[in-house]
This record gives C-alpha cells, sequence and structure tokens, in this order.
C-alpha cells in the first residue's frame, strides 16, 4: 500500500503532516476493509477515503482541536468524521489511538527502510570498485596503529565490506521483525471486533504489506528498539571505516583524500589548510546515532498491556534515530565517492621501515633450518643491536648468526614487502563478488 506522503526526506519524514496524513492512511485502509468483511457499510468506506486528506479535513483546524484535545487521533478523527459526512459515524470502528500512531510510524519507517538500502547498496557497490580496482595495491597493515604486515589495500576495503554485509543482515532481522501489524483495538485482544478479530488483523496486516501478531497489542516497543540498535549497529560500521578514512588521509600518511570541489576553504586564519570535509560529518552523525542505543533500550519497559510514558520516549527516539540514519547512509554513500586513492604514497609508506615490515616472511624462511622460535629470536637480536643509522638490511647482512642459515639473495628476497601480501589479493576480490551479491538482493528489496 502506498502512502498519501509521497516524495518522503529524511527532514520531512516525520513531520507534523506526514505523521497526520499516515494516520488519514491507516484510518481509510481499515474502514476498507471492514467494509469488505462486511463490518461497516461499503459506503461509509467509499466516504472515508475520500475525505482522508489533510487538505480536506484542515491543517490548521487539526492542530486548534489537538490543542484543546490533548489526543491527536480523537481529534483526527472528529474531522475526518465530519469530513466525510454520514460515513463519518464508521470512523475508527472498534480501534484504539497507539494502533493508528504505531501503524503509520511503522509505514513511514519501511519507505525510510528502503532509502537506507538504497543508499547501501550504492556503498557496496562502490566499496566492491574499490576492492578490485586496488586488489593489489600495496599498503602497510596496521596494528596498534603501528606497521605489522604488507596488505594491499583491496585488502583492506574487504574487511570493509564483509562487516557492511554483516549489518545489513542485522538490519534485514530487525525489519523483518519491525515490519507487523500492531492492530489489537485497546489492549491487544480484539474486543471490539468480536468473532472477527484475527481475520480483520489478517487482512489489514495484508492490506499494508506487513506481518501478523499474535499478540496485536501496543506494549511493542521492544520491536522499535530493536530496529534502533541495528541502525546504531550499522553507524557503528560506518564510523569504523570513516574513522580509518580520517585516519589515512592524515598529513604525515596521506594515502587518501577527499576530491573537493574548487573554492573549498579549510581554514579561516590559516591559508594553506583544506581540511577533509565530508568524513567529519559522517564521523559526528555516526557517533550520534551510535549513541542513541541507550535511549532505544530504555523504551523497551513498558508497564502492562500500554505505557504512554515508553510510548512518548520510543516517539522520541525514532523521530531522531530514523531519520539520522536516512542521513548518514546517503552521506557516506557520497563520501566514498569522493575518496581519492594515492597508491604511491601507500608504497612509499609501506617501505618506510626498510624491509623490517616483511620479517615475519624472512623469519618463516629461516624457521625450518633453525626451529620456529630460534628464527623470531635471531631476527630480533639482529634488529633490536643494530647500529646507529644501520639499514634493516645492513644489519641482517652484518649478522654472523643470520648469516650462518641465510644467503645474501635470500635475506634481500625475503625483505621484498610486495612478495609478502598473503592472500590479500584474492580477498580482494571474492569480498568484491560478495559486495556485488548483496548490492543485487538489496536492490530487489527496494523495488
Amino acid at each position: 500500500m502506498k502512502l498519501g506522503t509521497p516524495n518522503l526526506t529524511p527532514d520531512t519524514l516525520f513531520a507534523r503532516e506526514t505523521l497526520w496524513q499516515s494516520w488519514l492512511d491507516v484510518e481509510a485502509a481499515l474502514a476498507e476493509v471492514q467494509a469488505d468483511m462486511g463490518m461497516i457499510p461499503d459506503h461509509a468506506a467509499e466516504g472515508i477515503r475520500a475525505a482522508a486528506r489533510l487538505d480536506t479535513i484542515g491543517i490548521e483546524a487539526l492542530q486548534a482541536d489537538i490543542r484543546v484535545t490533548h489526543a491527536p487521533i480523537l481529534s483526527l478523527t472528529r474531522l475526518l468524521g465530519r469530513a466525510a459526512g454520514e460515513a463519518g459515524a464508521w470512523v475508527h470502528w472498534g480501534a484504539t489511538t497507539q494502533n493508528v500512531i504505531q501503524t503509520g510510524r511503522i509505514l513511514l519507517i519501511r519507505e525510510a527502510d528502503r532509502a537506507i538500502r538504497k543508499a547501501l547498496r550504492s556503498v557496496l557497490e562502490q566499496l566492491a570498485d574499490t576492492a578490485t580496482t586496488h586488489a593489489e595495491t600495496l599498503m602497510a597493515g596496521r596494528t596498534n596503529r603501528q606497521h605489522a604486515l604488507p596488505i594491499t589495500y583491496g585488502f583492506k576495503v574487504a574487511g570493509w565490506i564483509e562487516e557492511m554485509t554483516r549489518a545489513i543482515d542485522r538490519l534485514d532481522h530487525g525489519g523483518r521483525r519491525l515490519f507487523v501489524l500492531p492492530f489489537g483495538g485497546a489492549v491487544g485482544a480484539m474486543h471490539a471486533y468480536g468473532a472477527g478479530g484475527q481475520e480483520l488483523n489478517a487482512r489489514l496486516a495484508a492490506r499494508f504489506g506487513l506481518d501478523a501478531l499474535l499478540v496485536p497489542g501496543r506494549a511493542i516497543n521492544d520491536l522499535f528498539a530493536d530496529y534502533v540498535l541495528q541502525l546504531s549497529l550499522l553507524a557503528m560500521t560506518i564510523e569504523r571505516i570513516a574513522s580509518e578514512l580520517y585516519l589515512l588521509m592524515t598529513e604525515e600518511i596521506g594515502e587518501v583524500s577527499e576530491t573537493l570541489d574548487a573554492g573549498t576553504v579549510g581554514s579561516s586564519t590559516m591559508p594553506h589548510k583544506i581540511n577533509p570535509k565530508y568524513v567529519v560529518r559522517v564521523l559526528a552523525e555516526a557517533a550520534e546515532l551510535r549513541g542513541l542505543a541507550g535511549s532505544a533500550l530504555e523504551t523497551g519497559a513498558s508497564s502492562h498491556e500500554g505505557d504512554a510514558v515508553r510510548n512518548q520516549l520510543v516517539n522520541a527516539v525514532l523521530d531522531r534515530a530514523v531519520p539520522l540514519a536516512w542521513t548518514l547512509a546517503e552521506g557516506f554513500d557520497g563520501l566514498l565517492r569522493r575518496i581519492a586513492v594515492d597508491p604511491d604514497r601507500m608504497e612509499q609508506n609501506l617501505r618506510a621501515t626498510g624491509g623490517a615490515i616483511a620479517t615475519e616472511r624472512l623469519m618463516m624462511m629461516l624457521a625450518p633450518r633453525t626451529g620456529r622460535a630460534a628464527a623470531h629470536d635471531l631476527i630480533h637480536h639482529a634488529l633490536d643491536h643494530r647500529a646507529a643509522g644501520q639499514t634493516v638490511l645492513d644489519a641482517l647482512l652484518s649478522d654472523s648468526a643470520v648469516r650462518q642459515h641465510m644467503t645474501e639473495p635470500e635475506i634481500r628476497d625475503g625483505l621484498d614487502p610486495a612478495g609478502y601480501c598473503g592472500d590479500s589479493a584474492r580477498i580482494a576480490r571474492d569480498a568484491a563478488a560478495l559486495a556485488h551479491k548483496v548490492a543485487n538482493s538489496l536492490t530487489d528489496q527496494i523495488r
């Protein structure tokens, strides 16, 4: 079912008019399903549907009535009833406020979810292209922010891809749990509908393209909290990737940069500075969204069959989390489009240690002759005792204990980082294939 508010954006998703129209959409669909079941007359459903537009019932009139009643759904159904004429007697038949509010929000969240997935599909496609292009681009692997072993940039991106697919998988499961119909009347047992309650719930769920709940009650905040937690975990993943990019942009590293538009200014006082612009916005938004996880967990402590305190809290969390996730996903996509890779700088940094980054390879070449532990200690001793200004190669070539087991050509070969990237290239290409596969599945989901 299409909502009556087209062209949604993060700014308009939960705007006052958007929410009100979503409630009207729910009321109209409810009337149509009830008419199909014979609960209300056919003409009533037709009249309610025709009147279920904000421009028909009047935005200002609705706002004024809400100021008096402090009960938005009561005011909305009152004005809808008046606008529908004789059909108005059948408006909101057997429903309660939270049925309509929660259903409207779930339908709007689903629209945002599609937009988020569309951006994530583009993210995966870009990461796949980068992993393929740079499957063999040498760079330093780093642990604890120190050089560890040689890798390729494509391998680094492969890690990002697999982590993103896990985030998307979690979002899939959270969405499947959330996109249900919480429409069970005052407490969830369909009292007002008699023997037809279960059928009404099933038909209405099918009408909205939602799944049915066994207990379609109002105390379902765990489902909203669950979805926000998945968005927070998505933010965590985006933040980790963006943080690595931000670090690689550091002047002293300089392995990637943002492609900025002409005229971009970095500082009002330092003319030479062109600061990163897009990555910092992504990082700030990701940190904010990740931080909403705690507030989301607070919403789940509803009491009994309904709790207005927790409902207000969950609405406040959703109002911030879902539009922010939408903005963040699109912003991250935009950031990746501006990333420029500098392979020459990557290789320059890789070789900054004079081959020390590849000494594990040298150790594994030496190990069959001395044992692994002894090989480690021999190489470590040679490097630990090298003279001031002595290169790694010279230190090893001049160490008699090492030279007793290895020739000069073997040592030179063992210290070449280009020959010790493990499965980096294969993993990068396999990750690119994975990214394309998941991106294709997202394409199917957002149609």
